[in-house]
């Protein structure tokens, strides 16, 4: 069964760090782009950042400069550092599949097609 799991949430202080993982299981997510998402409360889901399978990246404007996506295609994960959080970086963060093998990755979430289930990330004092 195909599945995109997500780690390393939790709360945090503003200036923190955290690195979120994403483990996929039953495919081999370099083959495809990945994307990271959030959902902040009473918001739309929003993409984050992602990797193509060339492994160019894009990023949100919000998070450039503060958050990195990266892929270890040996362990089947892909991350997401995240420094220099600050309250508005709360939220659940999702990670998906884009299963189109297609060249550029999105931060449409209307280009996944597959989601995690996702990952509490609260920064707080």
């Amino acid at each position: 069964q195909l599945q995109l799991v997500e780690s390393g949430g939790g709360l945090v202080q503003p200036g923190g760090s955290l690195r979120l993982s994403c483990a996929a299981s039953e495919f081999t997510l370099d083959y495809y782009a990945m994307g990271w998402f959030r959902r902040a409360p009473g918001k739309e889901r929003e993409g984050v950042s992602c990797i193509s399978r060339s492994g160019s990246t894009n990023y949100a404007d919000s998070v450039k400069g503060r958050f990195t996506i990266s892929r270890d295609n040996a362990k089947n994960t892909v991350f997401l550092q995240m420094n220099s959080l600050n309250v508005e970086d709360t939220a659940v963060y999702y990670c998906a599949a884009d299963f189109r093998l297609s060249s550029v990755c999105l931060l449409s979430k209307n280009n996944y097609d597959y989601w995690g289930q996702g990952a509490q990330v609260t920064v707080s004092s």
